[in-house]
């Protein structure tokens, strides 16, 4: 990426920063090391029903960029939506109001589901620059920048969401959304959001993913 895009990806983070800090009762993590925010209800129950239901229906199991060798290091299931399903298309518009990233910087929105004994063990959203795919991987859009999650339901036992570095760990709450900066200030990648989707213990838990890009994703 270009000095110019750099420059205008920083800027853009700074917008979506400003914007989060100014949404009523959303909290921003107090680290130093990462920009992370929480905001209770977000989504309406119906919607979460919904999206759980197409999740239901359509899963099948998740993946990962590089392949590191454990078979077991994501064992989740992955529903990649239709964007077109009403349900679909009012959360890709709340997330928009909610950021104000340009639809045409974020990957298509995707459900998880996880069963018990299921986790995604701790990792990092954006592409890797010593990874092997990391050039095709970013070759459309670049890098990942920002991501949104959303516990759609709770499960009766495990499944937080724990932020090693920043000390900080999110038990499942329906309706719930966690947004952070995958950057740092400068613009370059930020291993402090490394991240670990812990096993479920009983039940199950469903969430909803959003990631953003650095470049225009989208025609």
């Amino acid at each position: 990426m270009g000095k110019a895009m750099a420059s205008e990806a920083i800027d853009q983070a700074a917008s979506v920063t400003e914007r989060l800090r100014a949404t009523p009762h959303i909290q921003r993590v107090p680290s130093p090391k990462l920009e992370l925010f929480t905001l209770r209800d977000f989504l309406p129950e119906d919607d979460r029903l919904a999206l759980m239901a197409l999740i239901d229906a359509n899963r099948q199991p998740s993946t990962i960029t590089d392949s590191n060798g454990d078979d077991y290091f994501r064992t989740s299931e992955t529903c990649h939506f239709d964007e077109t399903v009403p349900v679909v298309a009012r959360l890709e518009d709340r997330l928009h109001a909610l950021s104000g990233i340009d639809p045409v910087f974020g990957e298509p929105l995707q459900g998880q589901r996880y069963e018990v004994g299921q986790e995604f063990k701790a990792h990092t959203d954006y592409f890797e620059p010593n990874g092997k795919d990391y050039d095709a991987n970013c070759a459309r859009g670049g890098n990942r920048t920002w991501t949104f999650m959303i516990y759609l339901n709770s499960p009766e036992a495990g499944g937080a969401t724990r932020f090693k570095v920043a000390n900080k760990m999110f038990q499942p709450e329906a309706g719930r959304l966690l947004g952070w900066n995958n950057r740092r200030a400068d613009g370059s990648p930020n291993a402090a959001t490394l991240h670990h989707a812990m096993k479920v213990r009983k039940g199950l838990k469903y969430v909803i993913t959003k990631w953003y890009r650095e470049l225009p994703y989208r025609q």
